[in-house]
């Protein structure tokens, strides 16, 4: 029975030994999770999403209620149309005068035809030339006035127009969609619940891209470059150990003391360097899996 158990333990040291030369690293797959919080304030009305869906960017997911914002744009709509419809024509508006102006013209020049045969006076032709001065004058601050009347009553339009461009895109915000195309893993809320933003709603993943975050000794360190092909194996069960072609896309500046669930191919090495290789997923390898890795 002993020798059974020794001859046991030696198989298993010499198999532990082979994988241990397999692999020069081992680590964790991380995935870029998004937790989508909501933008806008109110009931959610819907939220057609469950844990596990596959989405895609902009897909339009839940809904939380906007009447009130609703009410308020047809209320600033109300002001802003208000606003233009006092303003006034100015030229239509210093017509007549103008109109004056032109009969007094015609008059005084009358005037001064019978002023050069002595059928009128001198101060029949000068009063005739001071009521046209004051029309002129009246023209003028009229047109003064309803010219500032109107630019006051246009920006008093536009800033409302600004106004209701915002309540837009707080309506634009009670669509709830998804940031990117991904899995959702989790879910917080259920429709009939109050929204306030920044209220948590789901958390989504990009699965399509894992990353192993894995530790490498100073040796093994020195060897590796950013883009830097290499291979990365997962557990495959029954089936024995999956592979896939992992590019490193980031490699840390600074060492730091070994992680306890980490093992690296010297285990004596008390200080390592964490490297992040970007492997695309076949859909077998999930968020927290080991990974081991192949230099």
């Amino acid at each position: 029975m002993k020798k059974t158990i020794i001859i046991a333990l030696a198989v298993l040291a010499v198999s532990c030994a082979k994988e241990e030369k397999q692999c020069d690293a081992s680590g964790v797959f991380e995935a870029t999770e998004v937790i989508v919080s909501a933008k806008a304030q109110g009931e959610i009305l819907s939220l057609n999403v469950d844990e596990g869906d596959q989405v895609k960017a902009g897909d339009v997911l839940g809904t939380i209620d906007s009447k009130k914002l609703s009410i308020q744009k047809e209320q600033l709509k109300l002001t802003q149309q208000s606003a233009s419809n006092r303003q006034v024509d100015v030229n239509a508006q210093i017509a007549s005068l103008e109109q004056q102006v032109a009969n007094l013209k015609r008059e005084k020049a009358r005037f001064e035809g019978l002023l050069r045969d002595n059928a009128a006076t001198q101060k029949q032709v000068d009063d005739l030339g001071y009521q046209i001065s004051v029309a002129q004058k009246q023209i003028a601050a009229l047109q003064n006035s309803l010219s500032s009347s109107n630019q006051s009553l246009e920006s008093q339009s536009n800033a409302v127009g600004q106004q209701i461009n915002l309540v837009d895109e707080q309506i634009g915000d009670a669509t709830i969609a998804a940031p990117l195309a991904g899995t959702v893993l989790q879910r917080y809320c259920e429709p009939g619940e109050y929204a306030t933003p920044g209220k948590p709603l789901f958390k989504i993943a990009d699965l399509g891209e894992m990353t192993l975050r894995a530790y490498v000794t100073a040796d093994q360190f020195n060897n590796l470059k950013l883009g830097q092909k290499v291979t990365v194996m997962i557990d495959g069960g029954d089936k024995g150990a999956r592979t896939y072609d992992g590019i490193v896309s980031w490699i840390a500046s600074r060492a730091e003391f070994t992680p306890k669930t980490i093992q690296t191919k010297d285990e004596r090495a008390n200080l390592v360097y964490a490297i992040k290789i970007k492997v695309n997923n076949d859909g077998f390898i999930k968020i927290g899996m080991y990974g081991d890795v192949k230099l």
